[in-house]
């Protein structure tokens, strides 16, 4: 059933089949192939197919949001989105360093300079005291990252937007479907882009989306991501190919019936999880929210050596030893790449957390395809056990 029993040399047990971070939800084939046979029957595989057209009005209604936009991946959405608002070039675009390199490289692509900010202790999440010390009179935007799952200060960077005249911007790759206080996350600041990449909970096999509260939104975003193409003989703004395939759409439309499915499995993994970390000081399971919905997106721990007795890179290599593939994530963070090494860490603090946490985040395989065999292994190596 997928856990070897102790050899007679006493060695740790280990999966037979290795279990990873994360794992594509994948539609049954048999409902896939209909869909492919339609899309080969007309022919029409891209360039808002009818496919992409239904998926696009579905996800408008599950996000509840005014607007929601198709692309062909996140970053090409974040990209489009800091576009879509006519920053000022050159100017200061404040974001996190706990996120994916996407995030900062969007910046970068559309002429503006990233400035990062320090993450809150607890959540992780950009830190609105550190973002207010970083705004200059050459910010233009907040980019807030919800992390993991855990969504940022909604209402303090709404706040800051205001005073400070800057656009608020989420990157909600980790988000999808969350909720505050019933209120769907895709409606907080100007604009929020989801990515549907294979690793997060809602897939297209690649693919993203903005979401915005304003519906007059919809008009520009779509020439911008269909090369500015307004007739077949008007080009009206500098625009770029981001639409989705009808392929992608077609994966889509079918996880989206999936996806609660799924988000209860993976809720059941997560108490599984905490029953057995409960109690273990220096282990810090993912913070609760009161009145969010989670989307369920990864399990992180934070490992504090001093308490635990173990670190993050030790806990990692025993878990790999066992065919149990966790993640360092985020590590390294954006200032520790090459592109971003020169820049500083506005922090409240003497020295930012962010660089601290960064070696103690480990993202346990968090999906329904980790069996209860997996669990226990887990847990043995985080209580010691062989």
């Amino acid at each position: 059933m997928g856990r070897a029993l102790l050899d007679e040399e006493n060695q740790p047990r280990a999966l037979d089949k290795s279990v990873f971070v994360s794992e594509p939800l994948l539609p049954e084939l048999n409902e896939l192939m209909p869909m492919l046979q339609q899309i080969w029957e007309r022919k029409y595989v891209t360039n808002h197919g009818p496919l992409h057209q239904r998926l696009e009005a579905e996800l408008q209604t599950y996000l509840g949001v005014d607007t929601a936009m198709l692309f062909t991946n996140g970053t090409i959405g974040l990209i489009t989105a800091l576009k879509f608002f006519d920053l000022p070039p050159g100017s200061e675009v404040i974001t996190s360093p706990m996120t994916f390199a996407a995030t900062a490289h969007a910046i970068s692509w559309n002429g503006l300079k990233p400035v990062f900010a320090d993450v809150l202790p607890g959540t992780l999440t950009l830190d609105p005291d550190a973002v207010a010390q970083a705004i200059t009179e050459n910010t233009s935007a907040i980019l807030g990252v919800h992390v993991y799952g855990t969504l940022c200060d909604v209402e303090a960077f709404a706040a800051l937007g205001a005073s400070h005249d800057v656009r608020v911007i989420y990157d909600a790759a980790h988000a999808f479907g969350s909720t505050k206080k019933g209120v769907p996350i895709g409606r907080y600041g100007d604009a929020s882009i989801f990515s549907f990449h294979a690793t997060k909970l809602f897939n297209t096999l690649e693919g993203g989306l903005i979401a915005t509260p304003n519906a007059q939104d919809r008009e520009r975003i779509y020439y911008l991501r269909n090369f500015g193409i307004k007739s077949e003989e008007e080009v009206i703004d500098v625009g770029i190919n981001g639409k989705m395939n009808e392929v992608q759409a077609a994966v889509g439309l079918l996880n989206l019936r999936a996806v609660a499915g799924e988000k209860a499995k993976r809720r059941q993994l997560r108490k599984r999880y905490c029953d057995f970390l409960a109690g273990l000081d220096g282990v810090q399971t993912q913070a609760e929210q009161p009145g969010v919905e989670n989307s369920e997106q990864y399990f992180p721990l934070v490992i504090d050596e001093t308490h635990y007795g173990r670190t993050r890179d030790d806990i990692y290599d025993a878990l790999k030893a066992r065919n149990v593939f966790a993640r360092k994530y985020f590590h390294p963070i954006c200032t520790d790449f090459e592109p971003y090494r020169h820049l500083p860490i506005v922090s409240t603090r003497a020295m930012p957390y962010v660089t601290e946490v960064k070696s103690r985040v480990l993202c346990l395989p968090f999906h329904s395809g980790v069996s209860e065999d997996a669990v226990s292994v887990i847990a043995d190596v985080f209580h010691g056990r062989r």
